[in-house]
């Protein structure tokens, strides 16, 4: 015990989220204690207070780690210096990743993102989490306006709506192929791989300019 007061704080933040991390993802949120945190992690309940306030702020810290680890997935896809048609390519690339590393947290960040800051009934965390998804939808931004700039995407496309669509569309197929893997697998004879192409190419089709093509 004598080595581990020596350590950190944030080493003792780390080991205590990392494993009610492992507990949300297998026992669900409201129904992990903090006395399982507690155990799971090796530390007495009395210490997990020292080092957060409550549950929620586990929680809240883990949604942070894992949207920021989202921003960066999309900021590296948009940096690329390739076609339009590549980066959205990689855009879907690392939202894939991102369910895949951060299944638990995926359909919060999508779908629970708190935008009520009025009152002083919220976490800093949540804020925070807040302005990171501000962040990514800037970076969505520039993609579709160097698209349509490019001339490779429609030029009436409504950017903030286009921006939510994406979102929505993008999300629900692979949250879609992660559930239905089997069933997908049986009734299409398609792999999960190949049924997310197949969704991302008609969404992509949805949103280019063919005008050229005519």
């Amino acid at each position: 015990m004598g080595r581990r007061k020596k350590e950190p704080k944030s080493v003792h933040r780390e080991n205590i989220s990392s494993a009610a991390s492992k507990l949300f993802m297998k026992k669900g949120i409201s129904a992990t204690s903090m006395d399982d945190i507690a155990k799971a992690s090796g530390y007495s309940k009395a210490t997990l207070y020292v080092y957060f306030k409550n549950k929620e702020e586990i929680v809240g810290i883990l949604v942070l780690e894992s949207m920021q680890k989202l921003y960066d997935y999309i900021s590296s896809a948009i940096e690329q210096k390739k076609s339009t048609k590549e980066r959205y390519d990689l855009i879907c690339l690392g939202l894939v990743q991102y369910q895949e590393e951060f299944p638990f947290y995926f359909k919060i960040v999508l779908e629970q993102i708190n935008i009520d800051f009025d009152n002083n009934d919220y976490l800093p965390e949540e804020k925070e989490t807040y302005f990171v998804g501000e962040k990514i939808n800037e970076r969505l931004k520039e993609f579709i306006i160097s698209g349509i700039e490019k001339g490779d995407l429609r030029g009436d496309i409504k950017i903030l709506p286009e921006i939510f669509n994406f979102w929505g569309m993008l999300s629900g197929i692979i949250q879609l192929a992660s559930s239905k893997e089997e069933y997908i697998k049986a009734s299409m004879g398609m792999t999960k791989n190949q049924f997310l192409e197949y969704g991302f190419q008609m969404l992509y089709r949805s949103i280019k300019n063919t005008e050229d093509e005519k």
